[in-house]
């Protein structure tokens, strides 16, 4: 066959960004309104927000910077750039970096692992200057890099001069952003994401508990990290899994270390009680076959490039139909990877998201014979169809 369309009752669905307005009450109440300056709430597994208030709005971002100088130093230990084990001297300008502190001392030597530990527990500023100095030469060609890893992330709306989040005029973040290096941190480097569950480190005869107060009342939550600076307030991006859900939480701009995790509760609380995510196909699994004319094989699985994730507001996922459709007259030589189909979910009849099938083998280019027989096939075929 040439062309197959089947609808039935299917759980495959690509991402669904969901808000409030597309779904008739009661089934989904509004969502909490935060005594915070800005604020986002999205499905990790999706990536797509599930509330949002001024989510783009550039505004200092205070120590969450150290979530890309984290995020940067686990990228560079996975390329073997450096090591956890790499001994790392400290500078005179990290030692007199001022604001919270690692309490790392001038010209002695701290290990990687420890940097980063006192980067993510104890935000440390002058353990942030040490390692961008390590990583880059300086903290200057640290921001370089900083700027382009948040270019690759789509994170439009930001833009960093230092590692640590210290004020400066050209030096900001969005919500928004921010719950997209998050995603990226706990999806990219798992090995690494459990230090931001650490409740404290101890360096240097000094115990620094870990400032997300999250931590200590509920045992769902898992991360990240804590910011604040008198023209930021307090800032806080968590992550919590239950279920198997997960959500990430970014929270600018609320007037205390108390209000930046009880409004951080509040969104957290409103997402698990009203939407529901699960993944339901994982990238590379076979969903159908379809008919190749003049190649070596004469059908191709198809499947999709990325997980099949669905978030949706509790009870609606029974409501679903996806139907999936091959391009017409597929057509030896088709690499891995080639498109050649359409997956369409609906809901009451709804298109929410088109999806492309692709080849998940190759088919090479048939013989002599198999081209002109199957010329000959396609002629009748086309000529009664």
């Amino acid at each position: 066959m040439t062309i197959t369309t089947f609808v039935h009752r299917l759980f495959l669905v690509t991402v669904l960004a969901v808000a409030p307005a597309a779904w008739a009450e009661p089934i989904i109440p509004s969502p909490p309104q935060l005594a915070a300056k800005s604020y986002v709430l999205m499905d990790a597994a999706s990536g797509k927000v599930l509330v949002e208030n001024a989510g783009d709005e550039r505004l200092p971002p205070a120590s969450l910077t150290k979530l890309m100088t984290a995020y940067i130093a686990t990228l560079e230990i996975q390329k073997g750039q450096i090591s956890e084990s790499d001994m790392v001297t400290v500078s005179e300008k990290a030692w007199r970096t001022g604001g919270s502190r690692m309490f790392i001392q001038v010209n002695t030597q701290v290990s990687v692992d420890d940097l980063l530990h006192g980067i993510i527990i104890q935000s440390g500023n002058d353990a942030s200057v040490a390692m961008a100095e390590h990583i880059a030469g300086s903290e200057e060609a640290f921001a370089d890099l900083m700027n382009s890893t948040a270019q690759r992330l789509g994170m439009t709306n930001t833009h960093f001069m230092n590692s640590t989040g210290l004020p400066h005029p050209e030096h900001y973040s969005s919500a928004a952003d921010m719950a997209k290096l998050a995603r990226a941190i706990i999806y990219e480097d798992p090995a690494h994401y459990g230090i931001y569950a650490q409740k404290e480190f101890f360096w240097n005869n000094i115990k620094q508990p870990n400032r997300n107060l999250l931590l200590w009342r509920d045992k769902t939550v898992d991360g990240l990290k804590t910011g604040h600076t008198e023209e930021a307030g307090y800032c806080l991006v968590a992550s919590a899994v239950r279920d198997g859900m997960r959500l990430i939480s970014v929270v600018f701009g609320t007037d205390s270390e108390q209000a930046r995790a009880a409004e951080t509760q509040k969104l957290l609380t409103y997402g698990f009680r009203f939407f529901e995510t699960k993944t339901f196909y994982q990238k590379g699994v076979e969903l159908a076959q379809s008919r190749v004319w003049k190649g070596q094989q004469d059908k191709v699985s198809a499947g999709l490039a990325n997980d099949l994730t669905l978030t949706l507001p509790r009870g609606q996922l029974d409501k679903l139909q996806a139907g999936l459709t091959f391009n017409p007259e597929l057509t030896a030589p088709i690499q891995q990877g080639d498109v050649i189909g359409k997956v369409e979910v609906t809901l009451d009849g709804q298109v929410l998201q088109s999806t492309d099938l692709i080849a998940l083998h190759a088919v090479e280019e048939g013989g002599l014979f198999r081209r002109f027989w199957d010329s000959i096939q396609l002629f009748f075929f086309n000529l009664f169809n």
